[in-house]
């Protein structure tokens, strides 16, 4: 999958982009969703199916390639999971928590109203990982503002003030709902294709979720509860596309994965070579796409 992920990079414009940073950081992103799976036994079995899955969606979004914010987005949201895991039925770790939340801070450098999902976060932290009090609260909103520590004194010494003055401004900005305008075809083709397998894959958990171990279906609620608040996010607010359709991959990833890795019937083997075909379809026309537009 790493071989074929970068194949879909160099046909996309890897090189003539100088997408390097972008690319690293896709590495990066896509060992630590091993490290995700293998820490929190996501699946009951030997598999790496979590990781596949990520690289096969994140290399579909091809119009995604470009873009540092988004891979900045991609990165700092799975250190989040990979962190804020720890901390499950403990409420004294406030350090896990501060750094958890650090990884938010830096990604609402690039994407500020990724602050809109904190409230909710506190919430999946208090019942689904059973990790929340007064010490956890103001040590993720610690780690949420140390790096406007650093980036407000860079800016002040550059005489850049009024971009911070804007960034924050732009917190309480919203475009017109249901504004799809600013999207392309492939781009709401693609939004559609992991909607549905995320509900798709959702359905099947909330069925099978009975063969989990207690821990593992917390962390998988968290998954599910962040892909819904996120797809209504792009559904009201689909100006903000590029960063929240990339954290959507982020949380629809381990779900396909377990759909896909603990069903072995005639019409799932079928469902899957229909999530395989489409996916490599979509592939080909956002690489298609990309080319012309490029």
């Amino acid at each position: 999958m790493v071989m074929y992920a970068a194949g879909i990079w160099l046909l996309g414009g890897l090189l003539e982009g100088m997408w390097y940073a972008q690319f690293a950081m896709l590495l990066l992103s896509t060992y630590l969703m091993v490290e995700l799976n293998n820490t929190n036994a996501l699946l009951h079995m030997y598999s790496r199916m979590v990781s596949c899955t990520f690289l096969a969606l994140s290399s579909m979004a091809v119009f995604l390639f470009p873009s540092i914010g988004v891979a900045v987005c991609t990165l700092c949201l799975i250190m989040f999971c990979t962190i804020i895991f720890h901390t499950y039925q403990d409420k004294a770790s406030p350090g896990l928590t501060y750094y958890a939340f650090l990884c938010l801070g830096i990604a609402s450098l690039v994407f500020v109203k990724i602050v809109y999902f904190v409230p909710f976060l506190w919430l999946m932290m208090a019942f689904s990982l059973m990790a929340f009090s007064p010490k956890m609260l103001w040590a993720s909103l610690l780690g949420l503002i140390t790096p406007y520590w650093f980036t407000v004194g860079i800016a002040a010494y550059l005489g850049k003030m009024d971009w911070m003055v804007s960034h924050f401004a732009s917190i309480a900005s919203f475009h017109p709902v249901f504004d799809y305008a600013s999207l392309s075809r492939p781009q709401l083709l693609s939004f559609m294709f992991v909607v549905l397998i995320a509900m798709l894959s959702i359905g099947h958990y909330m069925w099978k979720r009975r063969l989990d171990r207690i821990r593992t279906r917390m962390i998988y609620h968290f998954f599910i509860t962040l892909d819904l608040l996120i797809i209504l996010f792009i559904v009201l607010q689909p100006q903000h596309f590029s960063c929240l359709f990339a954290m959507m991959i982020v949380c629809t990833s381990p779900l396909i994965a377990h759909f896909i890795a603990h069903t072995n019937s005639r019409l799932s083997n079928v469902v899957f070579y229909i999530i395989l075909t489409v996916t490599l379809l979509l592939t080909a026309l956002n690489l298609w796409t990309y080319s012309l537009n490029s």
